[in-house]
């Protein structure tokens, strides 16, 4: 964080400052801050955030034994700290990442880029501050920093000298994207898709719409919108843009996109294609698993244009990334057993696009597996989507269907009802016993997909068998 003295921060949250030691209002600190007592550092300071099973209160003792300076806190605490009472933690974390990044901003060159949708986000961010952080220093969220908490933290890791900030925005419903990149009002508003993910909790895909649509209105006037032109929910928001005054850069694979993609190959040595951008016409191959993701790439190819970036540098360090997240179309195991482990999140986009993945990378002397989990937060669309997902798998010939948890039950029905029978689709009750009848099961040849939402947990049960097959 910026350097800030402690009665400028009391000043920014509207908070009593209580002293302690030898501070005075005048103390300066500008270490690290986060709501994790485990990740202090010295100099660090402590936002103890209540939380649903604990309370980050109970922790200042233990943030300050790991260098936290300052604690802001909701009520005081009998610890020898310099703390700072606020009304709302949270909403004291927003408050101090909205006035550092006006600083930063006001005093020299940072740029901010907002990116959201209900896929990809996470992919688009790494792919896009990796091109970036070869122009200057960059800040970008760690993992999937999106939600009311994750977001200011990010921001709050600019200083003085950052030259790019990429916000990841995630909504928890409608509003939830205007709080937060209301924070900051991007110069760049990339938008990639509205889906089904998260569905359950908006009230409908025209719900999510909208609350995609609130990093546009969000976005500065006069900024640039970048926006997924192959989605007719994502282009209708050029409109946003123009009444706004923004520019627009439209990517995908529509003939009058401005940054599109042609002859899309994928492998299992990653995916190529022909990007095209103008007059030029650049080879992209992506180590990166999915045909999915050269959207995302093109994504972060527009948005690094509109910084500066010439599109054959932006594919250059582009063609550098391996993974684009961990847990994310990851490759685990060996030449024998090959393991895509997919499953930090699913929807029925995502679940659909690794499915196909998975069929376009295996050979004709190679099987098939996938390992899938169920897919959250669909509400009343739930049973259907797993429904379709079950046929699809069949329809892909995908030759081992293992479907785990009870959650996911009516799409191991579906695959059954489909015609995967004879033990080509089974369905286990947990992670033991998939684990188990995996570890006797898999063989030379297989290509392994492991695929569900992130609660329920199927990531790990990737990493137990890539590395039973490392």
């Amino acid at each position: 964080m910026i350097a800030l003295s402690l009665a400028e921060i009391a000043e920014i949250l509207g908070g009593e400052l209580r002293l302690a030691g030898a501070d005075t209002a005048a103390t300066v600190v500008d270490g690290a801050v986060d709501t994790d007592s485990r990740e202090m550092t010295a100099g660090s300071i402590f936002v103890a955030k209540p939380g649903e099973t604990t309370d980050g209160h109970r922790f200042v003792g233990a943030a300050v034994e790991a260098g936290a300076v300052l604690a802001i806190v909701e009520h005081p605490v009998d610890v020898e700290v310099s703390q700072i009472v606020v009304a709302d933690a949270v909403q004291a974390l927003a408050d101090l990442a909205r006035a550092v990044v006006a600083r930063v901003r006001a005093a020299g060159s940072l740029r901010i880029v907002g990116i959201t949708g209900s896929n990809g986000k996470t992919t688009t961010k790494n792919l896009l501050a990796r091109i970036l952080q070869d122009e200057g220093e960059t800040v970008a969220p760690i993992r999937s920093y999106n939600n009311e908490v994750g977001a200011p933290l990010t921001m709050l890791r600019v200083t003085d000298t950052t030259r790019f900030l990429v916000s990841e925005f995630g909504a928890a419903g409608e509003g939830s994207i205007a709080r937060l990149a209301g924070l900051v009002e991007p110069d760049v508003a990339v938008v990639l898709m509205v889906g089904l993910a998260h569905a359950g909790g908006f009230g409908g895909i025209e719900a999510t719409a909208r609350a995609k649509s609130e990093l546009v209105l969000a976005a500065r006037a006069g900024g640039t919108a970048v926006l997924n032109i192959d989605d007719p929910r994502v282009w209708a928001m050029h409109d946003i843009a123009d009444e706004r005054g923004m520019t627009t850069v439209a990517f995908g694979q529509a003939p009058d996109a401005d940054v599109r993609a042609e002859d899309i190959a994928v492998s299992a040595d990653g995916t190529s294609c022909t990007v095209i951008r103008g007059d030029e016409r650049l080879p992209l191959h992506l180590q990166v698993l999915g045909a999915h993701h050269v959207s995302n790439a093109l994504a972060a190819i527009a948005a690094a244009g509109v910084l500066g970036v010439p599109a054959a540098t932006a594919i250059s360090r582009l063609e550098t990334v391996e993974v684009a997240e961990r847990w994310r179309m990851q490759p685990m195991g060996n030449e024998r057993v090959r393991i895509i482990n997919d499953a930090y999140n699913a929807s029925p986009d995502s679940m659909a696009a690794a499915l196909r993945t998975l069929a376009q990378i295996t050979g004709p002397d190679e099987r098939t597996v996938a390992v899938l989990g169920a897919m959250s937060e669909l509400g009343e669309s739930a049973g259907e989507e797993h429904d379709r997902i079950g046929l699809l798998a069949v329809r892909l010939n995908i030759q081992r269907i293992v479907v785990v948890g009870a959650e996911a039950r009516r799409l191991y029905l579906a695959a059954v009802g489909e015609g995967s029978w004879d033990s080509e689709a089974v369905h286990l009750p947990d992670q033991e016993a998939a684990f188990e009848y995996l570890k006797n099961e898999l063989r030379d040849g297989d290509r392994v997909l492991v695929k569900s939402s992130n609660s329920v947990g199927l990531r790990h049960l990737g990493d137990r068998l890539g590395e039973l097959f490392s």
